[in-house]
């Protein structure tokens, strides 16, 4: 795990959540252009990474309520996989504006850490492939690096196979 950076990003709610667990992670900020709307792979190539290692968190509907997937941005995420995860017969992807006053973070920032209002959350089990993955940090133009097996703790998630393919 890297050390945290000497360059301090923005305070966001996830930052706060993380440093109140205790978590070592790093910041990653980056010039946002507003007309992109592919925000992860944006913050791939604005930060110089392999897609693989950039994660989204998205928010979906399932039977037995809302729920967070997190998944690669190179990968898509099978809804239907992410819904057995969590034992719930159905998802479908939120809507936006549902998305974000849940989580309290505009699209494209929406962060696994620090949300309005925690949610069941499951991990891709990809990530475990990696010593750190990316994840928003809560805006637009601002990741954070954290271990995989920390994002588990924080956010209680469960770790399954919910990318297609």
């Amino acid at each position: 795990m890297p050390k945290p950076s000497k360059t301090v990003g923005p305070t966001t709610a996830a930052t706060v959540a993380l440093s109140r667990a205790g978590v070592v992670f790093t910041p990653h900020a980056y010039h946002h252009d507003e007309s992109s709307t592919d925000f992860g792979d944006e913050a791939a190539r604005a930060l110089g990474i392999d897609a693989a290692r950039v994660f989204k968190t998205l928010m979906v509907e399932t039977d037995a309520g809302l729920a967070i997937g997190i998944v690669s941005v190179a990968e898509m995420l099978d809804v239907k996989a992410l819904a057995a995860a969590l034992g719930a017969k159905r998802a479908v992807m939120a809507d936006k504006a549902v998305a974000e006053r849940k989580s309290g973070y505009v699209v494209g920032g929406i962060s696994p850490f620090g949300q309005k209002t925690p949610l069941a959350t499951v991990l891709d089990d990809r990530a475990s492939a990696f010593a750190t993955i990316f994840v928003s940090g809560g805006r637009r133009g601002f990741d954070i690096e954290v271990a995989p097996a920390d994002l588990v703790r924080v956010t209680g998630a469960v770790v399954a196979q919910i990318r297609r393919g």
